[in-house]
């Protein structure tokens, strides 16, 4: 194998590639973007400083930033996912996307990227507040890197079950309250509140679906392999169901 072919080897596909260039050219060419940012950071801060009330508990930690990060999520993953296919459906655009020489494989998976790579700018966004709180005290920079890699886990779980819902339907309001619905049904069987009410085999069951629970255990710092897997498996079984939905549609 030459060296070209073993560094090729190692890189995005061009197809993959060239359909998350195209689909992060269309969030950025409308104000979805912007919008985005705009109240993922702006929600971000305002409950670091304001609802979790940073400067009155005296602790140089981000409990108040990574502690509502995943309902914050669930309100916002599913406004960026809603319009992956329902929008090409609307716009008629869908037809011609399946002509191209791409597979559905990689349509979809371009498609991720492009909003994945959109989440983590939002998260980029909040960076300053580690660095600001470092300044102000001791800052264990373990939960705060688990914290980070536990949101963008939880975050591509969230995306993917939303792009797969956007591709079984063709109406983006749809599409988005149906993946506000999934999404806050997944954070919500895990949490204390509801499997608190079941026995203890049933209420660890729970705790052990529940994309919340997980959360906060690697917010915490506790990297576990398992939960990186837990979100992985999750992230991969509705990419999965996606390429399913779109093949349905191309022979329809």
């Amino acid at each position: 194998m030459s060296a070209a072919s073993a560094g090729g080897a190692g890189r995005i596909p061009s197809p993959v590639r060239a359909v998350a260039v195209r689909e992060l050219r269309a969030y950025f060419d409308s104000p979805i973007a912007y919008v985005f940012l705009t109240v993922f950071a702006g929600a971000a801060l305002f409950t670091f400083f304001n609802l979790q009330a940073f400067f009155t508990r005296g602790m140089a930690d981000l409990r108040g930033l990574f502690g509502p990060l995943p309902l914050l999520m669930i309100l916002l993953v599913p406004a960026i996912t809603m319009r992956l296919w329902a929008e090409e459906q609307k716009q008629g655009t869908l037809e011609v996307l399946l002509t191209l020489p791409v597979r559905d494989v990689q349509l979809v998976t371009g498609k991720f990227l492009a909003s994945w790579i959109l989440l983590a700018c939002g998260l980029a966004l909040t960076a300053a507040l580690p660095i600001s709180v470092a300044l102000v005290g001791k800052l264990d920079w373990g939960p705060v890197i688990g914290g980070y890699l536990g949101a963008l886990m939880l975050g591509a779980a969230y995306l993917a079950v939303g792009q797969f819902l956007s591709a079984t339907t063709e109406n983006q309001i749809l599409a988005f309250i149906l993946g506000l619905v999934v999404c806050l049904g997944l954070y919500g069987i895990g949490t204390e509140s509801f499997a608190g009410l079941f026995s203890d085999r049933t209420a660890a069951v729970l705790r052990a679906i529940g994309t919340g629970a997980r959360f906060e255990s690697v917010a915490r710092g506790v990297v576990d392999l398992r939960d990186l897997v837990y979100y992985a498996s999750l992230c991969l079984f509705f990419l999965a169901g996606s390429v399913m939905a779109v093949r349905a549609r191309r022979w329809t």
